[in-house]
């Protein structure tokens, strides 16, 4: 900042912003790539080589194994088991499901969600013979399969990630694609909304939920599709204190984009892959012939914009795929109060996106890790965690920050009780 008149100006450096966060190692396995809870103090850490670990949240040095898949998981290029999600009534019913890739033979892979129990007489361990399949998505490419699973924060039911199936430029442009007559072949490149408290004992072990975009039986277009138009949406999460989805889909050449889906979204969002690579057009007209009869052009409005993108400058670079993260909603960290956290596969980089104005969303570094930033958890507290490498890290204060605990307290209690009134409408208890 400088004062003085005219030439006569006394200048000093602007003061350098407080850290807002550190970062604590929590353990070391072998190429972890999630961390989830059951609604406790537990985290479950998922491996991709086929094992899922559960740990004290608080002390997690020594895990266990809480359910291992290992010699079912086809770990080629981007596969493996990749998320777990716990259904909301876990501590009665006991479910939760999965998300891995399988080798079914020829230059693809299937892309498998499944149902597992935990088992009868320990709730440290799975039952591995529990498993019931909800959908077998044949991927004609190892890359941009699978990835994420969350339950909605407001309605309970399960959302499921897919990507457009790999391939160069959004090959055949599967992301487009939602007709019935494909059947599972139309989720590519999609976010899907599924009922699992239908048909519990029977496949396809989910329904319909009533208020899909496009569960008309006249419209063509399959039910189970909430939102289209992603290239790889490798990670997606609800903010628990309103409900809001975010979704951070992983550019090709150009952009790495985050998608806000607000809660009062009634689905059907097409973000524009491969069409546009979040607000670059990716396909000039005319559109790609193999692309459905009338796919819109570059810009048109029925595309969802994001809220916020970053070059891509190659892998390898600092900037080359963007893992999605979480709105901080913790009590440990004042400063991270309702910023998303995410950061960058490639360079390593976490960042806080905070919404400095109405509709402007300002970007600042927390901290760097290194090449493979993989992914971000939360625990039951709300806590984030990052997995990159063979490392699993919490996010924690910075040392010597201030810590709002009274605030925190505040917060977690609407969150807690946001999550028992879900309850209460999806149970009936």
């Amino acid at each position: 900042m400088c004062t003085g008149p005219g030439g006569n100006k006394t200048c000093e450096a602007a003061p350098t912003p407080a850290p807002r966060a550190g970062l604590e190692h929590i353990v070391r396995l072998q190429d972890p790539l999630y961390v989830s809870h059951a609604g406790d103090g537990r985290i479950f850490i998922v491996e991709r080589a086929g094992k899922i670990f559960v740990c004290d949240a608080q002390a997690c040095s020594s895990p266990t194994i809480f359910l291992d898949i290992t010699p079912m998981v086809d770990t080629t290029f981007h596969g493996g088991l990749l998320s777990i999600a716990f259904h909301p009534d876990y501590a009665n019913n006991g479910y939760f499901y999965i998300s891995y890739t399988e080798d079914v033979g020829g230059p693809g892979v299937g892309t498998v969600i499944a149902r597992y129990e935990v088992s009868a007489g320990d709730p440290d361990v799975a039952d591995p013979g529990s498993e019931d399949r909800l959908i077998e998505l044949p991927q004609p490419d190892s890359a941009n399969n699978n990835g994420q699973l969350a339950f909605g924060s407001d309605d309970g039911f399960l959302y499921v990630g897919f990507g457009d199936g790999g391939g160069q430029a959004g090959a055949q442009c599967r992301a487009q694609h939602d007709s019935d007559t494909l059947g599972e072949e139309a989720f590519y490149g999609s976010i899907l909304r599924l009922d699992v408290d239908q048909n519990i004992g029977q496949p396809p072990y989910y329904g319909i939920p009533a208020g899909n975009p496009f569960e008309s039986s006249v419209d063509g277009i399959k039910d189970e599709i909430w939102a289209k138009g992603l290239r790889n949406p490798w990670r997606f999460s609800f903010d628990w204190l309103n409900g809001d989805l975010w979704i951070a889909d992983v550019g090709e050449n150009t952009s790495e984009e985050i998608n806000l889906q607000p809660a009062s979204s009634i689905g059907g969002e097409n973000y524009g892959w491969k069409v546009m690579e979040g607000t670059f057009c990716h396909d000039p007209d005319p559109v790609d012939p193999e692309c459905p009869a009338l796919t819109p052009s570059c810009y048109d409005a029925s595309y969802t914009p994001p809220i916020f993108e970053y070059d891509n400058t190659g892998y390898g670079s600092d900037a080359c795929s963007i893992t999605g993260g979480y709105v901080y909603r913790g009590s440990a960290i004042a400063d991270l109060q309702g910023a998303y956290v995410f950061g960058d596969f490639c360079g390593g980089f976490v960042w806080a996106l905070d919404e400095t104005s109405p509709g402007v969303w300002t970007r600042s570094e927390l901290f760097q890790l290194g090449m493979q930033l993989t992914s971000f958890g939360e625990d039951a507290d709300g806590e984030l965690y990052i997995t990159r490498a063979s490392n699993v890290f919490r996010v924690v204060p910075e040392p010597g920050s201030l810590l709002a605990l009274t605030a925190g307290i505040a917060l977690l209690t609407q969150i807690h009780r946001r999550r028992n009134r879900r309850s209460i409408r999806r149970t009936g208890r």
